[in-house]
């Protein structure tokens, strides 16, 4: 049993990042039986992008470079997966005419002007969030793993719409909930009311355009999914730095 759980484990690391694990064992688990360490995963790539602040900081550089820098890292050891979900869920809602070709231009890899836009957007208001925001290494702790919280969350509660894809092979109930909910609650309730409110709300709003508004695709996709996490760690650190 332990040794499944920590290929789930070595699973997950090597689907939500770029860090190297070795080689998986076979019968290599679903990604179903892996979603419930989604949220482990986001205790590795927060703590790793924490020690890049703490170093740059330790060196002399200013909040704003090292939080330039930080996102970068980030980015590097996600391999900028939660990025590219975003530019596709703003290229396929704001371009798509209907539900289909929705789904089309989220499933394309060009780069649009809605995504390229969004990309610019959430990205700026993340690094200078986090310039601005006390206590940084908590908060990029906390968010990276109450984020892929989130992520879990629309996975299990939304379905999916597509019939293949990433969404429809990574479903799951919600016994998947435990691990995450305890990390989760564990590093956010220091953070604060206005932290989690945020998180929560930038959550609920992703998963609601995805599935009830605009273009209707549905339910959620792996674009949805990376969306979520993105937005739902922006907005979180956005309030962090307002309060």
């Amino acid at each position: 049993m332990v040794n499944r759980h920590l290929e789930e484990l070595r699973l997950a690391v090597v689907f939500l990042t770029r860090l190297p694990v070795g080689r998986l064992s076979d019968p290599v688990p679903d990604l179903s039986d892996a979603r419930w360490a989604f949220p482990v995963v986001g205790l590795l790539v927060g703590g790793i992008t924490a020690l890049v602040w703490m170093a740059l900081s330790a060196l002399g550089a200013s909040p704003l470079l090292a939080a330039t820098l930080t996102f970068g890292a980030q980015a590097m050891v996600t391999g900028a997966l939660h990025h590219d979900g975003l530019a596709d869920v703003a290229d396929g809602l704001g371009g798509g005419r209907d539900r289909a070709h929705a789904l089309d231009i989220m499933r394309d890899s060009r780069l649009g002007s809605y995504g390229a836009l969004a990309l610019a957007v959430v990205s700026l208001a993340w690094v200078v969030a986090l310039a601005d925001t006390s206590h940084a290494p908590l908060s990029l702790l906390a968010l990276a793993v109450a984020s892929r919280m989130a992520m879990l969350v629309v996975l299990t509660e939304l379905p999916s719409a597509r019939e293949d894809g990433l969404g429809q092979s990574a479903s799951t109930s919600r016994r998947a909930y435990g691990a995450g909910l305890v990390l989760t609650a564990l590093l956010m309730i220091p953070l604060g009311v206005p932290a989690i409110a945020a998180l929560l709300g930038m959550t609920l709003t992703t998963a609601f355009l995805a599935h009830r508004a605009l273009m209707r695709i549905g339910g959620q996709t792996g674009d949805v999914c990376g969306a979520t996490q993105l937005l739902s760690e922006t907005g979180a650190l956005v309030a962090l730095s307002m309060t």
